[in-house]
Formats: structure tokens, sequence, C-alpha cells
């Protein structure tokens, strides 16, 4: 069993403007930089192997943390292709009824040009599972929204339709357990440490 503790970057300025990410490498704000130097991961996840996506938000969230993480290109964001710099409201307010059908895909919602969490998930368990054949049996990751979504909804059982399971907190760390076949919760929002 590998056990993925992990942690999404702090906001860009397109986070704060709600706008659509995905592999676009926008760095972190200033205010993220300055709430970042007053946190530390807990202690006794400061030792584990620690991972992070190459988009320059994840590698500097990482670095203001205090860890040398090794990049990991399967933890990169989702795709969100044509829709990349957008906002969801506007993507709404554009056409609502092609959006509704679209977002009512769940785990299979595809974005022109990008990828659906499905994928990301998929994408996500290969690398879990090189991980956990390798005798890694726990690890930490900095990564995305889009990646922790896919995991969350895989461990708990959530197809992304209707009202998540639980209310995840993006500032905390959140633990999945991964057997080999299937994704399963460990611990959610768990506290960085103040410094």
């Amino acid at each position: 069993m590998l056990e993925l503790i992990c942690l999404r970057h702090w906001p860009t300025d397109w986070n704060l403007e709600k706008r659509l990410q995905g592999r676009q490498d926008r760095p972190l704000c200033d205010s993220s930089v300055a709430e970042l130097a007053a946190l530390a991961i807990p202690d006794e996840l400061q030792t584990l192997e620690w991972y992070c996506s190459p988009l320059r938000r994840a590698r500097q969230t990482a670095t203001a943390l205090g860890l040398d993480a090794t990049t990991a290109a399967m933890l990169t964001e989702m795709d969100w292709g044509d829709w990349e710099g957008q906002r969801v409201t506007e993507l709404r307010r554009q056409d609502p009824a092609g959006m509704a059908a679209i977002e009512d895909l769940g785990l299979d919602l595809c974005p022109p040009g990008g990828e659906s969490p499905r994928q990301v998930l998929h994408r996500v368990s290969n690398w879990a599972e090189q991980l956990r054949l390798r005798g890694c049996s726990r690890a930490g990751a900095v990564c995305h929204k889009g990646v922790i979504r896919a995991l969350f909804a895989a461990a708990c059982d959530w197809d992304m339709r209707g009202r998540a399971p639980h209310r995840l907190d993006y500032r905390r760390l959140q633990s999945f357990a991964w057997d080999g076949k299937r994704w399963h919760p460990a611990a959610f929002n768990i506290p960085l440490r103040q410094i």
C-alpha cells in the first residue's frame, strides 16, 4: 500500500481571478509567497519522499515549504485545453446548455483540446503504482486541485456529479492510499504547521 499525501500549490493571480489555469505556467502571487513564509509541512512528514508538478506554482510552493521535491510530470495539472485562461462563469454564460451537458459528464468532463479527470486519475495512478512497486509506502506530492479532485473522487467513489461527499480545504494536506488497484481515503484536511 502507498499513502500519497497531497498539497495543492498556493494561489497565483489567475487563481484569485478564478481563471482555469491548467498547463499555463503562472507564478505564485506575492501574497502566496508571504503566506508560505509562515508555514511548514508537519515535522513527521518532512522526511517523506516529496514530489511536485513541474509547473512553477507547484515548484515554488514546495521550495517555500523547505521541501527538496523531485519533479514528476504525472503530477501536472489537468489540461483544460481551449478553456485555459477563461472563467467557468463566462463559459456558462456563453453556452449555458452546452456547458451544463459537459459538466454533467462528471469524471468524463473533457474540455475541447484538453483531458478529463478520469484521464488525470489514470496517469497519476500509473505513477503511484510505479512508486508502490519500487517499495515506497509513503510519499508527498505538491500538485494541483485537478489532481487532488481526481484522487478524491476515486477514493470516495464520487463520480464528480452533484455535491462532493466531503469538503476539502486546499490549503491543507489530503491523504490517499493506493493498493495497486484502487484509491482509498486516508485523511483529509491535515493542517500545515505555523512557524
